[in-house]
């Protein structure tokens, strides 16, 4: 078995853990591999070891790996800028990093216009960090309710990244807030919002516990990311 299947094989028993302490079942939480800055021979073997749903963070890197990897799925994980829209419509199946009306806007005109119907996820800057993307939480009320109006658009939940914090148990009251302010949505809005997109390599169990349903992790299964990535 290579490093890469057993890190995997590794984190898939922690997934599974997590989610049947907090009372679920452990297929109740997707593990979507984060590939920022990994080359393709790494990500062909989590893929060899059974992994299938990628997540990249650049349009520009993931126009040279998607094409060279085969049988997989991809999400952009990262800030999307409104001109790369065309081209994470023409490359992902889902877009986490939905902010603004105006991105949501052309996600949706570039679906149409390719015949396609695009999941997305709107993301939430809880931490309210000025360096990071993300709608305010005071936001997302208007924001879900013209995603969900838009054509080509399928919106499915909320995702966030929270402030690095050392110890994970400091990252709870974020996705905890996440949780909350779904719900409330829903109860508001009436529609489903299935998905939580929260916790990472360091913190993704906690994540688990406040109910995320898709965790996105790099480190944990590639090993660490080459200096300046």
């Amino acid at each position: 078995m290579s490093e890469i299947a057993e890190r995997l094989q590794a984190v898939r028993a922690r997934i599974a853990a997590a989610a049947e302490k907090s009372g679920r079942p452990p297929s109740a939480v997707t593990l979507l591999a984060v590939t920022k800055t990994m080359p393709v021979a790494r990500i062909q073997e989590a893929l060899a070891a059974g992994a299938r749903l990628f997540g990249e963070n650049r349009i520009q890197e993931a126009r040279e790996k998607i094409p060279q990897i085969l049988g997989a799925a991809w999400h952009l994980v990262g800030h999307l800028q409104t001109n790369k829209a065309k081209q994470a419509v023409e490359l992902f199946e889902c877009i986490h990093s939905v902010d603004s009306v105006r991105l949501a806007q052309e996600v949706s005109r570039h679906a149409m216009a390719g015949g396609k119907r695009i999941r997305c996820l709107i993301e939430v800057n809880l931490g309210e960090e000025p360096q990071k993307s993300g709608a305010a939480a005071d936001e997302v009320r208007q924001l879900c309710k013209v995603v969900r109006e838009l054509p080509g658009v399928a919106l499915e939940g909320l995702m966030t990244v929270p402030p690095f914090l050392p110890d994970p148990e400091a990252t709870r009251p974020f996705f905890r807030r996440l949780r909350e302010l779904r719900d409330r949505m829903v109860d508001e809005g009436g529609h489903a919002l299935p998905e939580l997109s929260m916790g990472m390599t360091n913190d993704f169990e906690v994540a688990i516990a406040e109910g995320a349903t898709v965790v996105r992790i790099g480190t944990a299964i590639f090993g660490a990311r080459p200096a300046g990535g």
